[in-house]
C-alpha cells in the first residue's frame, strides 16, 4: 500500500458521447489541478459520438483519446481502466466540472483509510440561472445526487466523483459492460461484499450542471429504467404483475419524504414539485411496461 507522502500516479477515466463543448470545461478544471501534473494522466474515452471529440481532446497535451464502440458509458469506463497506468484510478463524467484540488484531496482520503475500496466525493449541482430555476432543476436541486446516501447506505458511489485502486478493479472485477445504466450501484457492491471500506468525502468536490429540461429528464428515467430492468436477475410473469401494481400507485413514501424540504417553501414551489415526481414516477411505469414486453434498454 501507498503512504501519504508519496504521489501515486492516477489515471482519470472520463466516457463521452455527444458532450464535447461540456467536455472541454471538464478537461481545463483538469488541466489547473493541485496535483503534481507528472502524476496523472487523462483518458477520455468516445462511445462512438458523432461529434468530432479529437478536435476538443487535441488542445490538451495530458490527454489520451481512447474509442468505445460498445454503447454505454461502462463499456467506455472498462475500455479507460484497461488502458490505465495509474496505481489510483479516478471517475468523473464529461459535464462535470472537478475542483482545482479534486485529484489532490481524492488521493488523500483514499490512501489515509485502511483497506480502503472506494472513495465517493460530493456531487454540487450548479444551475443556468440560480434565481429562477425550471421545474425541473427545482426537482433536481431537493433530490439529484445524494453520493453521502449512496455510499453510507446502500453501498456504492456514483461514477461522476469516484477514486479506487487499480488493484480493486482487478480483484472484484470491472464494471458490467452489458449496463446502460446502475453499473456504478452493481459494481459498488461487489467492492463492500469483496471487505472493502467505502469512504464519503465532502471535500472531494466536482460540480454537476443540473438537468434542466423534461426532455434532459426523460432521457435519463429511460436510461436508469433500463439499468434496473437489465440488474433484474427474476423476470417471471407473477413477479412482472407485482411490478406493474407497484408503478401505478403514486408514490406517497417518495413525496412525503421529500415534501418538507427546506428548497420547497411555500405551496407553488411543493405543487411544481409534486408534478414532476408523478412525472417522473408514471414515464418510468410507461418505460418498465416496455422493457417487460422486450424493448431493449437504452442509454
Amino acid at each position: 500500500m501507498f503512504t501519504q507522502m508519496q504521489n501515486p500516479l492516477v489515471s482519470v477515466i472520463i466516457p463521452v458521447f455527444n458532450d464535447s463543448q461540456r467536455l472541454k470545461l471538464c478537461l481545463d478544471a483538469l488541466e489547473k489541478q493541485t496535483y503534481p501534473k507528472h502524476c496523472y494522466e487523462i483518458i477520455v474515452v468516445d462511445n462512438a459520438s458523432e461529434e468530432n471529440t479529437e478536435d476538443i481532446v487535441s488542445q490538451f497535451s495530458q490527454v489520451i483519446l481512447a474509442y468505445e464502440s460498445n454503447p454505454g458509458s461502462y463499456a467506455a469506463r472498462n475500455k479507460g481502466i484497461s488502458l490505465a497506468n495509474g496505481e489510483i484510478i479516478a471517475f468523473t463524467d464529461s459535464d462535470c466540472i472537478p475542483a482545482q484540488d479534486w485529484i489532490d484531496k481524492g488521493v488523500t482520503r483514499l490512501l489515509e483509510a485502511p483497506d480502503c475500496g472506494l472513495v465517493g466525493g460530493k456531487i454540487q449541482l450548479f444551475f443556468r440561472n440560480p434565481d429562477k430555476l425550471t421545474l425541473v432543476e427545482l426537482y433536481e436541486s431537493v433530490v439529484a445526487f445524494p453520493q453521502k446516501q449512496y455510499v453510507q447506505e446502500i453501498r456504492f458511489a456514483a461514477t461522476a466523483n469516484l477514486f479506487t485502486f487499480k488493484s480493486v478493479l482487478e480483484k472484484v472485477g470491472y464494471f458490467d459492460s452489458n449496463l446502460k445504466s446502475r453499473g456504478d450501484l452493481e459494481w459498488g457492491q461487489r467492492v463492500f461484499r469483496a471487505g472493502y471500506k467505502q469512504i464519503y468525502a465532502d471535500d472531494v468536490c466536482v460540480l454537476h450542471p443540473a438537468r434542466y429540461t423534461f426532455s434532459q429528464l426523460h432521457q435519463k428515467i429511460q436510461r436508469v429504467a433500463g439499468g434496473i430492468y437489465d440488474l433484474k436477475t427474476e423476470k417471471s410473469v407473477l413477479k412482472n404483475f407485482k411490478e406493474v401494481y407497484r408503478d401505478l400507485r403514486p408514490p406517497i413514501e417518495f413525496i412525503f419524504k421529500y415534501l418538507p424540504d427546506i428548497k420547497l417553501n411555500g405551496i407553488n414551489k411543493k405543487v411544481q414539485f409534486l408534478y414532476v415526481v408523478l412525472f417522473i414516477h408514471y414515464v418510468k411505469a410507461w418505460e418498465n411496461m416496455q422493457l417487460r414486453l422486450g424493448a431493449n434498454s437504452k442509454r
